[in-house]
């Protein structure tokens, strides 16, 4: 293992550049607008550590550090990328500049295209779009599915783009930018995230090692047993969501119940 060992994926510098580029381009054009109040300068730091969270993971040495040698490595990786980064990024791009940062030319295409419409609207919807997390997080962590992607790179980058796809699914409805959820369905979205996790993390930590890569492993990094390192890999996962769903809440409730009583104060006495 060696702790130097940096890399630079071109899907990945690509894929961060083109994320940069886009939020630059909302943000400019919300502050010519004289909307700084939807671009503010706090905007740009949260972006640029959602990009950080989910770019680092992937071209720092934790990246062989997962795939190699230690399980609760590769679990850490993969709530970087597919939960931490896509919840900053969500909450970064909130209100105007998430629309902002599509191309015109993209937008007015798919406005045209009803099939595409009803597909994201279906796919937006709660329900659906916490089922797709599941399925997906359940799915690659089947130990074939997961040892599977190991040993196939194209299947690896796959696995790591479906976390991202399903993580900003999965945060939009907390994050919610376009305002279609009660605070109500928010909060019972995230008892739905956070009982799932729990109970795949239950699951690692509960059972014997199920990850052939990892059992088979020689070298043994820090001591870590096989059932040790899976105890941990399950630790990672719950107590990443838990506290990103509890910060969500944190920040969320406060700011209803402030809503909440300006309304009651500006409302009108009678008699």
């Amino acid at each position: 293992m060696s702790w130097s060992t940096w890399n630079a994926p071109p899907v990945v510098v690509a894929g961060a550049v083109l994320a940069i580029l886009l939020f630059a381009h909302a943000f400019a054009r919300l502050r010519r607008r004289g909307r700084t109040d939807h671009a503010h300068w706090s905007r740009v730091a949260l972006f640029a550590l959602a990009v950080a969270v989910g770019v680092l993971p992937l071209v720092s040495p934790l990246d062989e550090l997962g795939d190699e040698y230690l399980l609760s490595g590769h679990m850490l990786q993969h709530v970087l990328i597919g939960d931490a980064a896509p919840a900053l990024a969500l909450v970064a791009l909130r209100g105007p500049l998430l629309f902002f940062a599509l191309p015109n030319a993209l937008l007015r295409r798919a406005a045209r295209l009803r099939r595409l419409r009803r597909g994201l609207a279906s796919l937006l919807r709660p329900r659906a779009s916490l089922t797709l997390w599941m399925v997906v997080l359940a799915a690659w962590h089947v130990p074939a599915a997961y040892d599977f992607a190991l040993a196939h790179e194209t299947v690896h980058d796959l696995e790591h783009a479906s976390f991202i796809a399903v993580g900003l699914l999965a945060w939009t409805q907390l994050v919610d930018p376009a305002r279609r959820n009660s605070l109500q369905e928010r909060l019972g979205c995230m008892l739905a995230m956070a009982a799932f996790t729990v109970a795949v993390g239950c699951v690692l930590i509960a059972t014997a090692p199920l990850y052939p890569a990892y059992v088979d492993q020689t070298t043994r990094l820090f001591g870590l047993s096989a059932t040790r390192d899976q105890q941990l890999a399950g630790l990672a996962m719950i107590g990443e969501q838990l506290a990103a769903l509890g910060l969500c809440a944190w920040f969320l409730l406060p700011a209803r119940v402030e809503r909440a009583r300006i309304a009651l104060t500006e409302r009108p006495v009678v008699g």
